[in-house]
C-alpha cells in the first residue's frame, strides 16, 4: 500500500495552492480544511486502490462539487473574488479522466464525463471525450444518440445526421439509435413548422427563411471554461464542431439553399426513410414499428404527421396484418393529432371505436390488444377537462377491454 500512498500525497500536494487561497481569504477556517484534507486523503486512496469502483470515482466528483458549491455560496456572502472555481473545475476533470483510464468499459462513467464537460461549457473537451468513448463503444445507441442531438440542438442539422447515419452503421441489434435519429428528424419539421407559423421569424414567411431560422447563433457565454489545448494531438481525431464559427459561416449556404428548396425533406420524406431502412434491420418487429408509430404520433405540430403515420401503418398491415400491435395502431389512428377539446375529437374517436369493434376478433393476441387499448383509454381519460360524455365512453370502454385481458 506504500505505493497508493505515495500516489495519493501527489494528488493532495497539487491541491495545496487552493487549499492555502481558503485559509487566506477566510472562506474555510482551519479546522474545516483538516476535515476536507481528510476526507479527500480517504476519497484518494479509495480510488486508487487495485479494486476502486466506477461509483467510487462518481462519489469523489459528487464531493469535489459540493465543496465546489459551498465554496461559490461562500464567496458570495463574503463578497470574496476567488480563482477557486477553475482550480475545482480541473480537478474534477481529472478524476474523470482517471475514472475513465481505469473503467474504460464504462459507459455511464463516460455519459457522467460528458455531462460535467457539456455543464462546464467545455466544447472541445466534449468532443474528444465522446470520440473517445465512441471509439470504445462503436455499438452503443446512447452514446451516438448524444453526439447527433448536440449537433441538431447547436443547428448543424447536417452533422447531426452525419453521427446518426454512422452509428445506425453499427447500432444495428435494437431500435434505439433508429428511433432518436427519427425523432430528431422530426423535431426538425416541428421547429419549422413553429417558424412557418411566425414564432420566432416574420409571420407568413417562406419555408426557406424558416429553415434557416432554426439554426442556432453562436452564444457568447458558450466558451470553454478550462484551457484544454496542452493536451491536444493535432493529428488526434475529434468530432467535427457542431457550432456556428465566430467567422459567422453558416449552414445554409446558397448551394445548400436550393438544394433544400427542390427536397422532398420538407414532407416527412426523411423519417420515412429512416423506417423503411429499419425495417430491413434484424431488430424489426411488429413491436418495433409500434414504437415508429408512437413516436411519429406524438409530433402533432408537424403537418406531414398522417402521410408519415400511414405509410408506417401501411408497412404494418402488410408484414404483421393481425398482430396485436398493428391491430393497436389501426384502432387509435384516427385520433393521432387530434386535439382532445376540439370539436373534430368525437368524430374521430367514434371511428377508432368502430375500428376497435371490427378489429378485435381477427387480431392474433385479444389480450395483448385489449391490455394495450386500456392503456390508450387511460391516457386520454389523464386528460383535464375532458368532455363528460367523453369520459363516460372511455371509461366503459376502458373496463371492457381490462376484462378482455385478463
Amino acid at each position: 500500500m506504500a505505493g497508493v500512498s505515495d500516489k495519493a500525497r501527489f494528488y493532495l500536494e497539487r491541491a495545496a495552492p487552493q487549499l492555502q487561497e481558503f485559509k487566506e481569504k477566510e472562506i474555510f477556517n482551519e479546522e474545516e480544511i483538516r476535515s476536507l484534507v481528510t476526507k479527500r486523503s480517504d476519497f484518494e486512496h479509495l480510488i486508487l486502490a487495485p479494486r476502486a469502483r466506477a461509483t467510487d470515482f462518481l462519489s469523489y466528483v459528487e464531493w469535489e462539487r459540493s465543496l465546489d458549491r459551498l465554496r461559490a455560496k461562500r464567496c458570495r456572502r463574503l463578497n470574496i473574488r476567488s480563482s477557486s472555481s477553475h482550480a475545482s473545475q480541473a480537478r474534477t476533470f481529472g478524476i474523470f479522466e482517471r475514472a475513465v483510464l481505469k473503467h474504460p468499459g464504462c459507459i455511464p462513467l463516460w455519459r457522467a464525463y460528458l455531462d460535467f464537460a457539456a455543464e462546464a461549457k467545455a466544447s472541445k473537451r466534449w468532443r474528444r471525450i465522446i470520440t473517445r468513448a465512441l471509439r470504445l463503444h462503436p455499438t452503443s445507441a446512447e452514446l451516438w444518440s448524444l453526439a447527433g442531438r448536440r449537433a441538431a440542438d447547436s443547428g448543424d442539422m447536417e452533422r447531426a445526421r452525419a453521427h446518426f447515419l454512422r452509428g445506425c452503421r453499427f447500432c444495428t441489434g435494437e431500435p434505439t439509435l433508429w428511433l432518436q435519429y427519427a425523432r430528431c428528424e422530426m423535431g426538425w419539421l416541428a421547429k419549422i413548422e413553429a417558424k412557418k407559423g411566425g414564432k420566432g421569424v416574420r409571420k407568413g414567411v417562406a419555408v426557406m427563411e424558416a429553415i434557416k431560422a432554426t439554426e442556432a447563433t453562436n452564444q457568447e457565454g458558450d466558451m470553454i471554461s478550462l484551457d484544454d489545448s496542452e493536451d491536444e494531438d493535432e493529428d488526434d481525431l475529434v468530432l467535427p464542431d457542431p457550432e456556428p464559427t465566430k467567422s459567422g459561416k453558416t449552414v445554409f449556404d446558397e448551394e445548400t439553399t436550393k438544394k433544400l428548396e427542390q427536397s422532398p425533406a420538407l414532407n416527412g420524406a426523411i423519417p420515412m426513410a429512416i423506417f423503411d431502412i429499419a425495417k430491413k434491420q434484424r431488430f424489426f418487429g411488429p413491436a418495433a414499428a409500434e414504437a415508429f408509430f408512437d413516436l411519429f404520433a406524438g409530433f402533432g405540430v408537424v403537418s406531414c404527421q398522417d402521410r408519415i403515420i400511414q405509410h408506417v401503418l401501411d408497412v404494418m398491415q402488410e408484414l404483421y396484418p393481425n398482430s396485436a400491435e398493428t391491430c393497436s395502431c389501426y384502432i387509435r389512428q384516427p385520433v393521432v393529432g387530434v386535439d382532445v377539446n376540439t370539436v373534430e375529437f368525437p368524430k374521430a374517436l367514434r371511428e377508432s371505436l368502430a375500428r376497435l369493434r371490427s378489429t378485435m376478433d381477427r387480431t392474433e393476441n385479444k389480450s395483448a390488444l385489449a391490455q394495450k387499448l386500456a392503456r390508450w383509454a387511460d391516457s386520454i381519460l389523464a386528460v383535464e377537462d375532458l368532455d363528460a360524455a367523453l369520459r363516460t365512453v372511455l371509461e366503459h370502454t376502458k373496463r371492457s377491454m381490462e376484462e378482455l385481458s385478463r
